[in-house]
């Protein structure tokens, strides 16, 4: 449970520096000013979003063997390491304008951001690879939490100073290094019991 809790805090935590997700609540943060209800819109997003990814994973995982799982996540890894390199567009615009609530506007643009994003397919990812169901969305929300915060709290400021573009070569270096890892343990897990024979 705890490595679940772990691998998906450090996933998603990783995938969402300077993803769109976090850009998406650095302006939100910028033009509403209003931390705390963007945090927790943030938040219910993050959570929705991830529980829906968990119960998906988790109905693939069944049908899926520990190689073919350790060979799903690194090659989804690899993917991701590949996917951090391009630079993400961010329509930002309509939701930061909203007249609703700051709450209301960052859960509703957060979560349709999230539809289809690396870091909710990572969190399918993880739940088939993981038996832990909460530890799976309780590590992805936290990743979330601890990589939208300091955009949230930080706004101008932050966006001002942070070299995005050195950040998306470091997440995607890491992406490259976890996948590599996963993938020789699926290679391992293969071919150690047929040397055994």
């Amino acid at each position: 449970m705890i490595e679940a809790f772990l691998a998906s805090l450090s996933t998603i935590g990783i995938a969402e520096i300077g993803d769109r997700t976090q850009v998406l609540a650095l302006v939100l943060a910028a033009r509403l000013r209003r931390p705390w209800p963007i945090l927790a819109g943030v938040f219910c997003a993050a959570l929705a979003s991830n529980v829906i990814a968990a119960l998906i994973g988790e109905r693939i995982g069944h049908f899926l063997t520990p190689v073919r799982l350790n060979a799903l996540v690194g090659a989804s890894l690899i993917v991701m390491a590949l996917w951090e390199l391009r630079s993400e567009d961010v329509n930002v615009k309509s939701a930061a304008d909203s007249r609703g609530s700051a709450f209301w506007a960052a859960f509703a643009s957060i979560l349709v951001a999230e539809i289809g994003d690396k870091t909710q397919i990572a969190t399918v990812v993880l739940a088939a690879a993981y038996s832990s169901l909460i530890a799976v969305i309780g590590g992805a929300t936290a990743g979330m939490l601890l990589a939208c915060a300091p955009a949230v709290f930080l706004g101008k400021t932050l966006s001002a100073r942070v070299p995005l573009k050195a950040i998306h070569y470091l997440a995607s270096a890491l992406f490259l290094v976890l996948g590599v890892v996963f993938l020789l343990r699926a290679y391992q897990a293969y071919h150690v019991p047929a040397l055994a024979r």
